[in-house]
This record gives C-alpha cells, sequence and structure tokens, in this order.
C-alpha cells in the first residue's frame, strides 16, 4: 500500500510539475482605437511577465496607411519592482506616450473576435460585417492567416519550427480579388521565438469623410520563460 501511494505521489508531482511549465504568461489587450481622422490606431498589451513577476505594459500606435510604427512606438513599461502592479505599468507606458493617447477615444468597433479560451473556432479564419448596422448595408469582410516556417536561431530551433504570417484579405464579392496585406520574408528579432499565430480581432471605423479603416490583430505565441508566452501584432489598412 505504501509503494502504491507513493507511485500516486510521484504521479500527481509530475503532473503539477507539466502544468506549472505550459503556465507562460498570455498578455491581456485593451484596444484604444483610432484617431479622429482614422489616420493612426493604438492598442496596449499588459500582464505579469513570466519568470521575473515584474509588471508590463506596451501602448502599440500604427499608421493606418502604411501599417508602420509611428516615431517612438511602441511605448514599453516593465517595472522591475514586485511591489508593483499592472495598473502602475500601465500607467507608466501611458505617461511615456504622453500627449499622442489624447488622439484616441476608443473609436471604431470590434466586429469580430476570436478568444484563446474558446473551442472550435478556426484561429485562422474570420469574416464579419464591417459595421453594427442591421440589416447590414456593407459587404462582409473576411480574413485568413497562414503560418510560413522559417529556420531561426539555435536557440528558437531547440523548441521546434519558428514561423512568419502571411495575412490575407478575402475578396467576398464577384470578381474580387484576393490581397496581401502582409507577408513575412523574415522573423523580426522583437518576436523572439514565434511559434503559432491565431486571429484574434478586427476592429473597424468609419470617420466622416474619410475612407473607413480596420485593424487585424493577431494574437502570437512565443518561446517564454515558463511556457509558451501570448502576444498580439496588428495589421491595419482602409477598406476602401
Amino acid at each position: 500500500m505504501k509503494h502504491i501511494f507513493t507511485f500516486i505521489t510521484s504521479i500527481i508531482i509530475t503532473l503539477a510539475s507539466c502544468l506549472a511549465a505550459l503556465s507562460g504568461d498570455f498578455a491581456k489587450r485593451e484596444i484604444h482605437g483610432f484617431s479622429v481622422n482614422g489616420g493612426l490606431f493604438a492598442f496596449e498589451e499588459f500582464g505579469i511577465q513570466d519568470g521575473s513577476g515584474f509588471p508590463y505594459s506596451t501602448i502599440y500606435v500604427i499608421d493606418t496607411a502604411t501599417d508602420q510604427w509611428t516615431a517612438n512606438s511602441p511605448y514599453r513599461a516593465r517595472l522591475e519592482d514586485d511591489t508593483k502592479t499592472i495598473f502602475d505599468a500601465r500607467e507608466e507606458a501611458r505617461i511615456l506616450a504622453g500627449p499622442v493617447m489624447k488622439s484616441f477615444e476608443n473609436r471604431g468597433n470590434i466586429v469580430a473576435t476570436n478568444r484563446a479560451t474558446e473551442l472550435g473556432i478556426d484561429g485562422k479564419r474570420i469574416i464579419a460585417n464591417p459595421r453594427f448596422v442591421v440589416p447590414p448595408i456593407d459587404d462582409e469582410i473576411e480574413f485568413r492567416l497562414q503560418e510560413i516556417a522559417f529556420s531561426g536561431s539555435q536557440r528558437c530551433e531547440a523548441f521546434g519550427s519558428t514561423n512568419g504570417f502571411r495575412l490575407l484579405k478575402i475578396g467576398t464579392r464577384d470578381g474580387d480579388e484576393t490581397i496581401t496585406l502582409h507577408e513575412d520574408t523574415s522573423i523580426p528579432a522583437s518576436r523572439n521565438c514565434p511559434l503559432r499565430y491565431d486571429l484574434a480581432d478586427v476592429v473597424t471605423y468609419y470617420p466622416e469623410s474619410q475612407s473607413p479603416s480596420f485593424a487585424v490583430l493577431i494574437r502570437m505565441q512565443t518561446v517564454g520563460f515558463e511556457g509558451p508566452d501570448g502576444r498580439y501584432l496588428a495589421v491595419t489598412g482602409k477598406l476602401e
């Protein structure tokens, strides 16, 4: 009986160790929206860093016409003090971003979301009506994500295949072409060792007298200290 108890205890400890090994840091995100003319898009990711336990927040500001970070973006705050909170880190990031945050008032709408915890969804495809109008007055929009395998650094290859991605905007009307919005030719060092990508959110904004803007948020899994970490990327553009 003693041997059985020891065996069961060993299994429990092993399972607990496995679960702990997979408990990486998946960031939360807040979408700050678009500037009044739709020219800029901003979102924030934040959480507690695995391994160190330090709170962090990063604010990304993107030019929707070029799909590039604006000058000085991203604004990163990591507070190397375990008495600080996520709230403190987010406040620090807002201070770093400064006056640029006044450009955003949560303009725009999240018209589709694929949550990391949701089962039975296709994380590589998302389709939605681009506005909250019933009955719809716009053509639906559809995006598809494809992973591209790359040779990574020796450190990354120890964890398996490292991946970039290709994002497509699918033509939904007869005669429409499928457009490649983004295609990696290499993996930026800022992504660490990316393992997987999934579509997370589609955000749209219809400014007055301007072409509507969109942003597609992509959830990325990377190699972390205690397991896979989750971070966000955004691809932006114009709907018309």
